[in-house]
């Protein structure tokens, strides 16, 4: 009877903390902004063909819960998809509404979430038509989604954009529309997250329209980082891309991930910027 009850206790210590570790995961995700930069620019020994398996390399190392990508085109989401299997993807063109052009995609971990809504909307004045908004250089977009536990108990809102790398008014006009229909979509409340290459440094004044609503994970991480996020290959250092958060208890961690993938010097000339926020 004896020997049976320490048998049982020794399991049971074995399971805790088990459970408990599965419960404290459960309880964060890791986010990523990437911009991938087009795959159809001349980048000589940077171009998109010599450094592809760099961001399969990125992914499967990082296993972030969800991210989004900035440039990226229909051929390079066809390839992640392909080679990273446990994500969904989704996202438009943003110069016909379906495959052309750059997409802001996101890709979510489809073992873990469930996609319960999502659509694309242009940075304009007609924000439901193919559009170009403001001092636009070019056509600009917003991807979002709904994704829900599998198990049903949680549920978060994830944004990812790119804004003008010319137009001032664009950059201010289009972050401000997004601030818009955040707070239009999510009447619950529910937590939110927001990702993109917003071509501004953090004391632009176009990031004001943020303030109070949501919250950089980059100043407000218990471990952080100031690293330039725009490399130029090699030739830069800038924080212009961004995650940001509401709803969330706290952002535990960001970090810029400015090292070598696959051998290759690198990435993008951008470096992926990762968060872990805690609900």
């Amino acid at each position: 009877m004896k020997k049976t009850y320490l048998l049982a206790l020794t399991a049971l210590m074995v399971v805790i903390p088990v459970l408990g570790a599965c419960s404290k995961a459960d309880k964060t995700i890791k986010v990523i902004s990437y911009n991938i930069r087009m795959g159809t620019a001349d980048d000589g020994e940077n171009s998109w063909d010599l450094r592809k398996e760099a961001s399969v390399a990125m992914v499967e190392e990082q296993q972030p819960d969800i991210f989004g990508l900035q440039e990226a085109f229909d051929f390079q989401r066809k390839y992640l998809e392909e080679n990273c299997p446990q994500y969904g993807a989704i996202g438009v063109g943003r110069e016909d509404g379906v495959l052309e052009g750059e997409q802001m995609s996101i890709f979510y971990n489809k073992e873990k979430f469930n996609l319960r809504d999502w659509g694309t909307y242009w940075l304009s004045e007609t924000p439901d038509e193919v559009s170009f908004g403001w001092d636009a250089a070019c056509r600009r977009t917003a991807t979002w989604c709904l994704l829900e536990s599998k198990d049903g108990k949680r549920q978060f809102y994830y944004v990812n954009t790119h804004l003008d790398h010319v137009g001032t008014e664009a950059r201010r006009n289009g972050l401000a529309l997004i601030v818009e229909r955040i707070a239009e979509m999510n009447k619950q409340g529910w937590p939110m997250v927001l990702t993109g290459d917003f071509n501004v440094t953090p004391d632009d004044p176009c990031l004001q329209s943020l303030e109070g609503k949501m919250l950089s994970a980059r100043v407000t991480a218990e471990t952080t980082d100031d690293k330039g996020s725009y490399n130029a290959w090699g030739k830069a250092s800038s924080p212009i891309d961004y995650i940001y958060y509401s709803g969330f208890e706290k952002a535990v961690s960001f970090e810029t991930l400015d090292r070598q993938y696959a051998g290759k010097p690198f990435i993008s000339d951008h470096y992926p910027v990762a968060a872990i926020l805690k609900f």
